[in-house]
Protein backbone atom coordinates (compact mmCIF):
# COMPACT_ATOMS: atom_id res chain seq x y z
CA UNK A 1 0.00 0.00 0.00
CA UNK A 2 1.43 3.11 -1.31
CA UNK A 3 1.92 6.25 1.71
CA UNK A 4 -0.93 8.84 1.65
CA UNK A 5 0.26 12.04 0.40
CA UNK A 6 -0.10 14.09 3.41
CA UNK A 7 2.65 11.26 5.33
CA UNK A 8 5.21 11.84 2.55
CA UNK A 9 4.58 15.61 2.62
CA UNK A 10 5.12 15.26 6.24
CA UNK A 11 8.42 13.39 5.88
CA UNK A 12 9.63 15.47 3.47
CA UNK A 13 9.20 18.56 5.69
CA UNK A 14 10.60 16.47 8.31
CA UNK A 15 13.99 15.94 5.95
CA UNK A 16 14.09 19.20 4.70
CA UNK A 17 13.92 20.55 8.55
CA UNK A 18 17.00 17.71 9.60
CA UNK A 19 18.62 19.42 6.61
CA UNK A 20 18.19 22.41 7.88
CA UNK A 21 19.05 22.08 11.59
CA UNK A 22 23.02 20.11 10.77
CA UNK A 23 24.10 22.83 8.45
CA UNK A 24 23.13 25.29 11.30
CA UNK A 25 24.93 23.08 13.86
CA UNK A 26 27.64 23.16 10.98
CA UNK A 27 27.50 26.67 11.25
CA UNK A 28 28.04 27.17 14.66
CA UNK A 29 30.76 25.30 14.51
CA UNK A 30 32.31 27.16 11.54
CA UNK A 31 32.84 29.98 13.84
CA UNK A 32 35.89 27.87 14.21
CA UNK A 33 36.60 27.58 10.31
CA UNK A 34 38.11 30.30 8.18
CA UNK A 35 35.36 31.11 5.32
CA UNK A 36 37.97 32.07 3.08
CA UNK A 37 41.22 29.63 3.09
CA UNK A 38 43.24 32.20 1.76
CA UNK A 39 42.79 34.32 4.51
CA UNK A 40 44.29 32.13 6.84
CA UNK A 41 46.86 33.55 9.17
CA UNK A 42 49.96 32.15 8.90
CA UNK A 43 52.71 32.29 12.31
CA UNK A 44 56.19 32.20 10.75
CA UNK A 45 59.10 31.84 13.02
CA UNK A 46 62.13 34.63 12.81
CA UNK A 47 64.97 33.81 9.77
CA UNK A 48 67.57 33.29 12.69
CA UNK A 49 67.40 30.28 14.23
CA UNK A 50 69.93 28.90 16.78
CA UNK A 51 70.32 26.40 19.74
CA UNK A 52 71.53 27.16 23.06
CA UNK A 53 75.31 26.51 21.94
CA UNK A 54 74.93 29.88 20.30
CA UNK A 55 72.35 31.58 22.51
CA UNK A 56 70.31 31.45 25.48
CA UNK A 57 67.35 32.86 26.59
CA UNK A 58 67.44 34.19 29.96
CA UNK A 59 64.74 35.70 32.37
CA UNK A 60 65.16 39.09 33.81
CA UNK A 61 64.70 39.71 37.09
CA UNK A 62 61.77 38.86 39.25
CA UNK A 63 59.52 41.37 40.06
CA UNK A 64 59.00 42.57 43.45
CA UNK A 65 55.55 43.23 43.15
CA UNK A 66 53.20 40.20 43.87
CA UNK A 67 50.45 38.85 41.98
CA UNK A 68 48.82 35.74 41.31
CA UNK A 69 48.97 33.52 38.35
CA UNK A 70 45.36 34.29 36.58
CA UNK A 71 46.26 37.65 36.54
CA UNK A 72 47.71 37.86 33.40
CA UNK A 73 46.41 40.66 32.14
CA UNK A 74 49.25 42.36 35.10
CA UNK A 75 52.10 40.66 34.13
CA UNK A 76 53.55 43.12 31.31
CA UNK A 77 52.69 45.55 33.76
CA UNK A 78 54.73 44.55 36.77
CA UNK A 79 57.49 43.25 34.83
CA UNK A 80 56.85 39.72 34.55
CA UNK A 81 57.65 37.11 31.76
CA UNK A 82 60.36 39.80 30.19
CA UNK A 83 63.69 37.93 29.23
CA UNK A 84 66.71 38.67 26.84
CA UNK A 85 69.17 36.53 25.01
CA UNK A 86 72.26 35.68 26.92
CA UNK A 87 75.13 34.08 26.82
CA UNK A 88 75.57 30.51 24.92
CA UNK A 89 75.63 27.21 26.96
CA UNK A 90 78.79 24.85 26.09
CA UNK A 91 78.44 21.43 25.77
CA UNK A 92 80.15 19.69 28.73
CA UNK A 93 82.28 16.51 28.11
CA UNK A 94 81.28 13.87 30.43
CA UNK A 95 82.95 10.69 30.80
CA UNK A 96 81.11 9.61 33.84
CA UNK A 97 81.13 5.83 32.55
CA UNK A 98 84.34 6.15 31.45
CA UNK A 99 87.67 3.86 33.05
CA UNK A 100 88.32 6.37 35.10
CA UNK A 101 92.38 6.78 33.64
CA UNK A 102 90.11 7.21 30.58
CA UNK A 103 91.48 10.48 28.57
CA UNK A 104 89.75 11.68 25.89
CA UNK A 105 91.61 15.00 24.60
CA UNK A 106 93.06 13.72 21.48
CA UNK A 107 89.60 11.73 20.44
CA UNK A 108 87.93 13.22 17.33
CA UNK A 109 85.08 12.12 15.62
CA UNK A 110 85.23 9.76 13.20
CA UNK A 111 81.83 8.97 11.94
CA UNK A 112 78.32 10.31 12.21
CA UNK A 113 76.36 7.72 13.36
CA UNK A 114 72.39 9.23 14.08
CA UNK A 115 71.23 12.54 14.06
CA UNK A 116 67.34 12.72 15.26
CA UNK A 117 65.57 15.43 17.78
CA UNK A 118 63.16 15.11 20.91
CA UNK A 119 60.14 16.59 21.57
CA UNK A 120 58.13 15.88 24.85
CA UNK A 121 55.80 16.89 27.00
CA UNK A 122 53.60 19.35 24.72
CA UNK A 123 50.15 19.15 26.90
CA UNK A 124 48.13 20.50 23.80
CA UNK A 125 44.93 21.65 25.94
CA UNK A 126 41.34 22.42 25.04
CA UNK A 127 41.31 25.24 27.35
CA UNK A 128 37.17 25.42 27.54
CA UNK A 129 36.89 21.63 27.88
CA UNK A 130 34.16 21.88 31.13
CA UNK A 131 36.19 18.48 33.35
CA UNK A 132 39.48 20.26 34.46
CA UNK A 133 41.23 20.96 37.25
CA UNK A 134 41.82 25.03 37.24
CA UNK A 135 40.37 25.73 40.39
CA UNK A 136 42.47 23.52 42.42
CA UNK A 137 45.83 25.92 41.56
CA UNK A 138 43.35 28.88 43.43
CA UNK A 139 44.13 26.89 46.38
CA UNK A 140 47.81 25.98 46.27
CA UNK A 141 49.25 28.76 44.36
CA UNK A 142 52.54 28.01 45.56
CA UNK A 143 52.61 24.08 44.61
CA UNK A 144 54.60 24.07 41.52
CA UNK A 145 52.19 21.17 40.24
CA UNK A 146 49.19 23.51 40.89
CA UNK A 147 50.36 25.46 37.21
CA UNK A 148 50.15 22.79 35.89
CA UNK A 149 46.56 22.63 36.33
CA UNK A 150 45.90 26.11 35.13
CA UNK A 151 48.23 28.88 33.77
CA UNK A 152 48.04 31.46 31.06
CA UNK A 153 50.30 29.37 28.72
CA UNK A 154 47.05 26.89 28.62
CA UNK A 155 46.12 29.49 25.93
CA UNK A 156 49.22 29.24 23.26
CA UNK A 157 49.93 25.42 23.52
CA UNK A 158 49.02 24.43 19.55
CA UNK A 159 50.93 27.94 18.44
CA UNK A 160 54.43 27.00 20.27
CA UNK A 161 54.27 23.25 18.87
CA UNK A 162 53.99 24.80 15.43
CA UNK A 163 56.83 27.11 16.41
CA UNK A 164 58.77 23.85 17.71
CA UNK A 165 58.41 22.10 14.10
CA UNK A 166 59.35 24.70 11.97
CA UNK A 167 62.40 25.43 14.21
CA UNK A 168 62.95 21.95 13.47
CA UNK A 169 62.48 22.23 9.63
CA UNK A 170 65.42 25.13 9.75
CA UNK A 171 67.81 22.84 11.47
CA UNK A 172 67.27 20.35 9.73
CA UNK A 173 68.09 21.87 5.89
CA UNK A 174 71.40 23.17 8.31
CA UNK A 175 71.98 19.71 9.32
CA UNK A 176 69.51 16.39 8.28
CA UNK A 177 67.52 14.77 11.07
CA UNK A 178 67.45 10.96 10.41
CA UNK A 179 63.76 10.86 12.61
CA UNK A 180 61.91 12.60 15.73
CA UNK A 181 60.43 10.85 18.45
CA UNK A 182 57.95 12.69 20.37
CA UNK A 183 57.85 11.10 24.06
CA UNK A 184 54.39 11.74 24.89
CA UNK A 185 52.13 13.86 27.15
CA UNK A 186 50.76 14.98 23.76
CA UNK A 187 47.13 15.92 24.81
CA UNK A 188 46.68 17.26 28.11
CA UNK A 189 43.67 15.34 29.46
CA UNK A 190 42.87 12.31 26.87
CA UNK A 191 41.06 14.22 24.77
CA UNK A 192 40.28 13.69 20.58
CA UNK A 193 40.57 17.00 20.07
CA UNK A 194 43.64 17.78 21.98
CA UNK A 195 45.32 15.06 19.56
CA UNK A 196 43.84 15.79 16.55
CA UNK A 197 45.28 19.38 16.79
CA UNK A 198 48.51 17.93 17.73
CA UNK A 199 48.54 15.51 14.69
CA UNK A 200 47.38 18.58 12.74
CA UNK A 201 50.18 20.69 13.67
CA UNK A 202 52.67 18.08 12.71
CA UNK A 203 51.00 17.62 9.65
CA UNK A 204 50.94 21.41 8.28
CA UNK A 205 46.87 21.37 8.47
CA UNK A 206 44.76 23.93 9.43
CA UNK A 207 44.00 24.22 13.33
CA UNK A 208 40.64 25.11 14.82
CA UNK A 209 41.85 25.65 18.26
CA UNK A 210 38.68 25.83 20.17
CA UNK A 211 35.51 24.16 21.35
CA UNK A 212 32.52 23.82 22.14
CA UNK A 213 30.72 27.63 21.70
CA UNK A 214 34.03 28.78 19.50
CA UNK A 215 33.78 32.07 21.75
CA UNK A 216 36.66 34.42 20.51
CA UNK A 217 37.03 32.05 17.03
CA UNK A 218 36.90 35.43 15.16
CA UNK A 219 38.47 37.65 17.37
CA UNK A 220 41.19 36.51 20.15
CA UNK A 221 44.23 35.59 18.58
CA UNK A 222 45.01 32.31 20.57
CA UNK A 223 41.19 31.56 19.48
CA UNK A 224 41.78 31.92 15.73
CA UNK A 225 41.79 29.49 12.98
CA UNK A 226 45.51 28.90 11.65
CA UNK A 227 47.58 26.96 8.63
CA UNK A 228 50.49 25.16 10.55
CA UNK A 229 53.23 24.70 8.79
CA UNK A 230 53.78 21.18 9.21
CA UNK A 231 56.97 18.97 9.49
CA UNK A 232 59.22 18.45 6.73
CA UNK A 233 57.93 15.66 4.97
CA UNK A 234 61.25 13.67 4.42
CA UNK A 235 61.54 13.57 8.52
CA UNK A 236 59.85 10.11 9.68
CA UNK A 237 58.58 10.76 13.13
CA UNK A 238 57.49 8.36 15.90
CA UNK A 239 55.20 8.29 19.15
CA UNK A 240 55.47 7.38 22.94
CA UNK A 241 52.97 7.00 25.17
CA UNK A 242 52.37 9.90 28.33
CA UNK A 243 50.40 9.24 31.07
CA UNK A 244 48.51 12.38 30.28
CA UNK A 245 47.28 10.70 26.96
CA UNK A 246 44.83 8.23 28.80
CA UNK A 247 44.74 9.25 32.31
CA UNK A 248 42.23 12.19 32.84
CA UNK A 249 44.64 15.02 33.71
CA UNK A 250 47.33 12.30 33.35
CA UNK A 251 46.42 11.19 36.85
CA UNK A 252 43.13 9.03 37.37
CA UNK A 253 42.05 6.45 35.08
CA UNK A 254 39.07 7.54 32.91
CA UNK A 255 37.21 4.26 33.73
CA UNK A 256 38.79 1.79 36.75
CA UNK A 257 38.83 5.01 39.13
CA UNK A 258 36.72 5.58 41.57
CA UNK A 259 35.28 8.83 40.16
CA UNK A 260 31.83 6.42 37.73
CA UNK A 261 31.20 9.79 35.44
CA UNK A 262 34.36 10.58 34.69
CA UNK A 263 34.05 9.45 30.83
CA UNK A 264 30.03 11.62 30.55
CA UNK A 265 32.35 14.56 32.21
CA UNK A 266 33.98 15.22 28.89
CA UNK A 267 30.81 15.64 26.95
CA UNK A 268 28.48 16.73 29.44
CA UNK A 269 27.22 20.26 29.18
CA UNK A 270 27.88 20.61 33.20
CA UNK A 271 31.11 22.50 34.55
CA UNK A 272 32.80 19.98 36.42
CA UNK A 273 33.06 19.51 40.30
CA UNK A 274 35.07 17.69 42.69
CA UNK A 275 37.20 18.07 46.03
CA UNK A 276 40.83 19.48 46.58
CA UNK A 277 42.24 16.05 45.23
CA UNK A 278 45.52 17.39 45.34
CA UNK A 279 45.33 16.69 48.90
CA UNK A 280 43.61 13.52 49.31
CA UNK A 281 42.76 11.78 46.23
CA UNK A 282 40.44 9.88 47.80
CA UNK A 283 37.72 12.26 47.31
CA UNK A 284 37.11 12.65 44.00
CA UNK A 285 33.69 12.49 43.76
CA UNK A 286 32.52 15.26 46.55
CA UNK A 287 31.41 18.07 45.15
CA UNK A 288 33.21 20.87 46.63
CA UNK A 289 33.85 23.06 44.41
CA UNK A 290 33.53 23.98 40.47
CA UNK A 291 36.67 23.68 38.45
CA UNK A 292 35.93 26.30 35.84
CA UNK A 293 36.89 26.53 32.29
CA UNK A 294 38.70 29.64 30.51
CA UNK A 295 36.64 32.09 28.60
CA UNK A 296 37.66 32.11 25.30
CA UNK A 297 36.23 35.53 24.28
CA UNK A 298 38.38 37.04 26.70
CA UNK A 299 41.85 38.25 25.52
CA UNK A 300 43.57 36.86 28.63
CA UNK A 301 41.34 33.69 29.16
CA UNK A 302 39.56 34.90 31.93
CA UNK A 303 38.98 32.28 34.33
CA UNK A 304 35.08 31.48 34.91
CA UNK A 305 32.53 29.25 36.61
CA UNK A 306 35.20 28.49 38.83
CA UNK A 307 34.78 28.25 42.73
CA UNK A 308 33.03 26.78 45.99
CA UNK A 309 29.37 24.78 45.14
CA UNK A 310 27.63 26.99 47.42
CA UNK A 311 28.55 30.17 45.82
CA UNK A 312 26.49 29.25 42.96
CA UNK A 313 22.92 29.47 42.54
CA UNK A 314 22.39 27.85 39.19
CA UNK A 315 25.03 25.20 38.35
CA UNK A 316 27.48 26.73 35.60
CA UNK A 317 27.23 24.67 32.21
CA UNK A 318 28.84 25.30 28.80
CA UNK A 319 28.35 24.31 25.21
CA UNK A 320 29.08 20.15 24.87
CA UNK A 321 31.26 18.93 22.39
CA UNK A 322 31.67 15.68 20.89
CA UNK A 323 35.01 16.23 20.46
CA UNK A 324 36.26 16.48 23.65
CA UNK A 325 35.49 12.72 23.74
CA UNK A 326 37.90 10.92 26.09
CA UNK A 327 39.72 8.65 23.69
CA UNK A 328 40.60 4.84 24.98
CA UNK A 329 44.41 3.83 24.85
CA UNK A 330 43.10 1.60 22.09
CA UNK A 331 41.49 4.46 19.89
CA UNK A 332 44.13 7.14 21.12
CA UNK A 333 47.15 4.85 19.36
CA UNK A 334 45.06 4.15 15.70
CA UNK A 335 44.78 7.65 15.36
CA UNK A 336 48.34 7.91 14.37
CA UNK A 337 47.49 5.97 11.55
CA UNK A 338 45.18 8.96 10.01
CA UNK A 339 48.01 10.82 8.91
CA UNK A 340 50.32 12.51 6.12
CA UNK A 341 53.24 12.23 7.30
CA UNK A 342 55.86 9.14 7.53
CA UNK A 343 55.50 6.33 8.73
CA UNK A 344 51.77 5.60 8.73
CA UNK A 345 51.43 4.87 12.75
CA UNK A 346 54.34 6.83 13.68
CA UNK A 347 55.53 3.78 15.13
CA UNK A 348 52.39 2.08 16.09
CA UNK A 349 51.10 -1.39 14.41
CA UNK A 350 47.19 -1.61 13.97
CA UNK A 351 47.46 -5.24 15.44
CA UNK A 352 49.27 -3.99 18.49
CA UNK A 353 47.08 -0.71 18.52
CA UNK A 354 44.14 -2.93 18.53
CA UNK A 355 45.70 -4.76 22.10
CA UNK A 356 47.02 -1.03 23.55
CA UNK A 357 50.57 -2.51 23.10
CA UNK A 358 52.28 1.15 23.35
CA UNK A 359 55.69 -0.57 22.67
CA UNK A 360 57.65 -1.21 19.51
CA UNK A 361 61.24 -1.01 18.14
CA UNK A 362 62.74 0.84 14.91
CA UNK A 363 66.23 0.43 13.34
CA UNK A 364 66.46 4.25 11.69
CA UNK A 365 69.29 3.82 9.19
CA UNK A 366 69.10 0.07 7.89
CA UNK A 367 73.13 1.10 7.68
CA UNK A 368 74.30 1.63 11.26
CA UNK A 369 73.36 -1.06 13.82
CA UNK A 370 71.29 1.11 16.46
CA UNK A 371 67.79 0.41 17.44
CA UNK A 372 65.39 2.31 18.79
CA UNK A 373 63.46 0.68 21.45
CA UNK A 374 60.04 2.65 22.61
CA UNK A 375 59.34 1.28 25.96
CA UNK A 376 55.14 1.92 27.71
CA UNK A 377 56.62 2.62 31.06
CA UNK A 378 52.91 4.50 32.53
CA UNK A 379 50.67 2.67 34.75
CA UNK A 380 48.04 0.36 33.41
CA UNK A 381 44.44 2.16 33.60
CA UNK A 382 43.02 -1.17 35.55
CA UNK A 383 45.88 -1.18 38.01
CA UNK A 384 43.64 -0.57 41.35
CA UNK A 385 45.54 2.10 42.45
CA UNK A 386 44.08 5.19 44.01
CA UNK A 387 47.05 7.23 43.65
CA UNK A 388 47.91 9.70 41.04
CA UNK A 389 48.99 7.79 37.85
CA UNK A 390 52.17 9.26 37.14
CA UNK A 391 54.74 6.51 38.41
CA UNK A 392 56.99 4.05 36.36
CA UNK A 393 55.09 0.69 35.33
CA UNK A 394 56.01 -2.13 33.32
CA UNK A 395 53.59 -5.03 33.44
CA UNK A 396 54.81 -8.69 32.53
CA UNK A 397 53.95 -8.35 29.27
CA UNK A 398 56.02 -5.18 28.67
CA UNK A 399 58.50 -6.28 30.82
CA UNK A 400 59.44 -9.60 29.14
CA UNK A 401 58.52 -7.52 25.39
CA UNK A 402 61.62 -5.40 27.11
CA UNK A 403 64.05 -8.27 27.61
CA UNK A 404 63.40 -9.57 24.37
CA UNK A 405 63.94 -6.44 22.66
CA UNK A 406 67.48 -6.37 24.56
CA UNK A 407 68.40 -9.41 24.29
CA UNK A 408 67.64 -9.45 20.58
CA UNK A 409 69.84 -6.56 19.97
CA UNK A 410 72.46 -7.76 21.53
CA UNK A 411 72.29 -11.09 19.55
CA UNK A 412 72.39 -8.82 16.09
CA UNK A 413 75.04 -6.88 17.43
CA UNK A 414 72.81 -3.44 17.32
CA UNK A 415 73.42 -0.20 19.63
CA UNK A 416 70.04 0.29 21.76
CA UNK A 417 68.26 3.51 22.59
CA UNK A 418 65.47 3.16 24.77
CA UNK A 419 63.03 6.15 24.73
CA UNK A 420 60.15 6.14 26.92
CA UNK A 421 57.63 9.06 28.62
CA UNK A 422 58.74 8.14 32.45
CA UNK A 423 62.60 8.39 33.31
CA UNK A 424 64.00 6.08 36.01
CA UNK A 425 66.48 6.51 39.00
CA UNK A 426 65.78 10.47 39.26
CA UNK A 427 63.14 10.37 41.68
CA UNK A 428 62.87 8.47 44.82
CA UNK A 429 60.02 5.43 44.92
CA UNK A 430 56.27 5.97 45.07
CA UNK A 431 54.56 6.79 47.25
CA UNK A 432 57.47 9.54 47.90
CA UNK A 433 57.22 10.23 44.42
CA UNK A 434 54.39 10.83 42.54
CA UNK A 435 57.10 10.33 39.69
CA UNK A 436 58.72 7.53 41.10
CA UNK A 437 58.91 4.03 40.24
CA UNK A 438 55.81 2.25 41.24
CA UNK A 439 56.54 -0.01 44.70
CA UNK A 440 53.21 -1.81 44.03
CA UNK A 441 53.30 -5.93 42.89
CA UNK A 442 51.24 -5.16 40.24
CA UNK A 443 54.68 -4.14 38.68
CA UNK A 444 56.69 -6.77 37.37
CA UNK A 445 60.23 -5.35 38.07
CA UNK A 446 61.15 -3.35 40.58
CA UNK A 447 63.84 0.08 40.18
CA UNK A 448 67.13 -1.86 41.21
CA UNK A 449 65.61 -5.11 39.40
CA UNK A 450 65.53 -3.26 36.28
CA UNK A 451 68.38 -0.89 36.13
CA UNK A 452 70.53 -4.48 37.13
CA UNK A 453 68.88 -5.89 34.21
CA UNK A 454 69.15 -2.75 31.55
CA UNK A 455 73.24 -3.03 32.62
CA UNK A 456 73.43 -6.50 31.46
CA UNK A 457 73.13 -5.51 28.17
CA UNK A 458 76.14 -3.41 27.22
CA UNK A 459 75.03 -2.35 23.89
CA UNK A 460 72.25 -0.40 25.16
CA UNK A 461 74.14 3.19 25.27
CA UNK A 462 71.11 5.55 26.63
CA UNK A 463 67.29 6.02 27.99
CA UNK A 464 65.66 9.65 26.63
CA UNK A 465 62.62 10.07 28.08
CA UNK A 466 60.20 13.73 29.28
CA UNK A 467 57.37 13.37 32.31
CA UNK A 468 59.66 15.53 34.20
CA UNK A 469 59.64 18.76 32.13
CA UNK A 470 63.02 19.39 32.72
CA UNK A 471 66.51 18.70 31.15
CA UNK A 472 68.82 16.49 33.24
CA UNK A 473 71.49 14.37 32.59
CA UNK A 474 71.83 11.00 34.78
CA UNK A 475 75.21 8.42 34.21
CA UNK A 476 74.10 4.59 35.56
CA UNK A 477 77.88 3.69 35.83
CA UNK A 478 78.40 0.30 35.23
CA UNK A 479 78.53 -2.18 38.30
CA UNK A 480 81.99 -3.21 37.48
CA UNK A 481 83.37 0.30 36.32
CA UNK A 482 86.90 -1.02 36.54
CA UNK A 483 86.61 -4.65 34.21
CA UNK A 484 82.95 -3.92 31.98
CA UNK A 485 82.68 0.10 31.99
CA UNK A 486 81.07 -0.73 28.82
CA UNK A 487 77.93 -2.11 31.11
CA UNK A 488 77.10 2.19 32.25
CA UNK A 489 74.35 3.87 29.85
CA UNK A 490 73.08 7.33 30.01
CA UNK A 491 69.60 8.62 30.22
CA UNK A 492 68.94 12.17 29.24
CA UNK A 493 65.12 14.04 29.80
CA UNK A 494 63.49 16.72 27.71
CA UNK A 495 61.97 19.30 28.96
CA UNK A 496 58.61 20.47 28.01
CA UNK A 497 57.37 22.91 24.84
CA UNK A 498 54.55 23.77 27.42
CA UNK A 499 56.51 24.86 30.87
CA UNK A 500 59.85 27.11 30.44
CA UNK A 501 62.45 26.52 29.57
CA UNK A 502 59.89 25.45 26.78
CA UNK A 503 62.36 23.48 24.49
CA UNK A 504 63.23 20.66 22.64
CA UNK A 505 66.61 18.38 22.13
CA UNK A 506 68.88 17.65 19.58
CA UNK A 507 70.66 14.31 19.35
CA UNK A 508 73.97 13.50 17.18
CA UNK A 509 75.63 10.35 17.77
CA UNK A 510 79.20 9.22 16.72
CA UNK A 511 82.21 7.04 16.31
CA UNK A 512 85.15 8.71 18.03
CA UNK A 513 88.58 7.85 16.84
CA UNK A 514 89.11 5.46 19.36
CA UNK A 515 86.16 3.39 18.98
CA UNK A 516 84.10 5.31 21.75
CA UNK A 517 80.66 6.53 21.25
CA UNK A 518 79.57 10.02 21.48
CA UNK A 519 76.50 11.48 22.01
CA UNK A 520 76.39 15.28 21.62
CA UNK A 521 73.21 16.66 22.73
CA UNK A 522 71.68 19.99 22.49
CA UNK A 523 68.89 22.17 23.68
CA UNK A 524 66.86 24.38 21.18
CA UNK A 525 64.76 27.16 21.74
CA UNK A 526 62.20 27.81 19.50
CA UNK A 527 62.53 30.40 16.59
CA UNK A 528 59.92 32.99 18.14
CA UNK A 529 59.01 36.31 16.35
CA UNK A 530 58.13 38.80 18.76
CA UNK A 531 55.17 39.57 19.10
CA UNK A 532 53.88 36.37 17.67
CA UNK A 533 52.32 33.84 19.86
CA UNK A 534 54.66 31.77 20.53
CA UNK A 535 56.78 34.22 21.61
CA UNK A 536 53.68 35.49 24.09
CA UNK A 537 53.51 31.99 25.15
CA UNK A 538 56.94 32.31 26.19
CA UNK A 539 56.70 35.22 28.27
CA UNK A 540 54.14 33.31 30.47
CA UNK A 541 56.13 30.57 30.70
CA UNK A 542 58.73 32.75 32.28
CA UNK A 543 56.14 34.55 34.43
CA UNK A 544 54.86 31.25 35.49
CA UNK A 545 58.24 30.27 36.74
CA UNK A 546 58.86 33.84 38.48
CA UNK A 547 55.39 33.36 40.49
CA UNK A 548 55.54 29.63 41.22
CA UNK A 549 59.12 29.12 41.65
CA UNK A 550 59.53 25.70 40.32
CA UNK A 551 62.76 24.37 40.74
CA UNK A 552 64.07 23.88 37.02
CA UNK A 553 68.37 24.76 37.82
CA UNK A 554 68.97 22.20 39.95
CA UNK A 555 66.44 19.55 41.10
CA UNK A 556 68.06 16.85 42.36
CA UNK A 557 65.61 14.72 44.79
CA UNK A 558 68.04 11.57 44.85
CA UNK A 559 71.16 13.73 45.54
CA UNK A 560 72.63 11.84 42.67
CA UNK A 561 76.12 13.32 41.99
CA UNK A 562 76.06 12.67 38.33
CA UNK A 563 72.96 15.23 38.02
CA UNK A 564 74.32 18.68 37.65
CA UNK A 565 73.14 22.34 37.93
CA UNK A 566 71.41 23.66 34.46
CA UNK A 567 71.69 27.02 33.75
CA UNK A 568 68.67 28.74 32.60
CA UNK A 569 66.86 25.48 32.96
CA UNK A 570 69.20 24.10 30.06
CA UNK A 571 71.56 21.48 29.98
CA UNK A 572 74.18 20.74 27.01
CA UNK A 573 76.25 17.71 26.97
CA UNK A 574 78.80 15.27 24.94
CA UNK A 575 78.52 11.97 26.90
CA UNK A 576 80.88 9.19 26.05
CA UNK A 577 80.70 5.76 25.96
CA UNK A 578 82.82 2.72 25.94
CA UNK A 579 81.98 0.06 23.84
CA UNK A 580 82.52 -3.97 24.29
CA UNK A 581 85.16 -5.41 22.31
CA UNK A 582 82.85 -7.17 19.96
CA UNK A 583 80.96 -3.97 19.28
CA UNK A 584 84.38 -1.76 18.98
CA UNK A 585 85.14 -4.49 16.17
CA UNK A 586 82.06 -4.25 14.33
CA UNK A 587 82.29 -0.62 14.22
CA UNK A 588 85.90 0.11 13.34
CA UNK A 589 84.85 -2.10 10.00
CA UNK A 590 81.95 0.71 10.07
CA UNK A 591 84.58 3.26 10.06
CA UNK A 592 86.40 2.14 7.12
CA UNK A 593 83.33 1.82 4.74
Amino acid sequence: MKPPFELKKFCLVLLIGMLIFSLAGCSTCSKAVVRNQSQLQEYPITTDVFTTLQRTVVPGPKPTVKISLDEVSKYKQYGYGNWTFGDPLDSVTRTDIMPAFYDGTTVTKKVKLLSFFTITDIHITDKESPNQLIYLQRLHPKLPVGASLYSGIMLYTTQVLDAAVQTINALHKQNPFDFGISLGDTCNSTQYNELRWYIDVLDGKVINPSSGAHFGADTIDYQKPYQAAGLDKSIPWYQALGNHDHFWMGSIPVDYGPRKDLRQSYISDKVFATADILTNPTIINNHDYYMGVLDGSTPYGDIKYAGPVVDFKIPPKVIPDLNRRSLLRTEWMKEFFNTSTNPPGHGFNLADANNGFACYSFVPNPAIPIKVIVLDDTQRDDDGSLDIHGHGFLDQERWDWLKKELADGDAAGQLMIIAAHIPIGVEVTAPKSEMGWWTDPKNAVTLPDLIAELQSHPNLIMWVSGHRHLNTVKAFISPDPVNVPEKGFWEVETSSLRDFPQQFRTFQIYLNSDNTISIVTTDVDPAVKDGSLAAISRSYAIAVEQIVGADIYGFNPTQDPTIKPMPTGSYNAKLVKKLSPAMQAKMQKLGKE
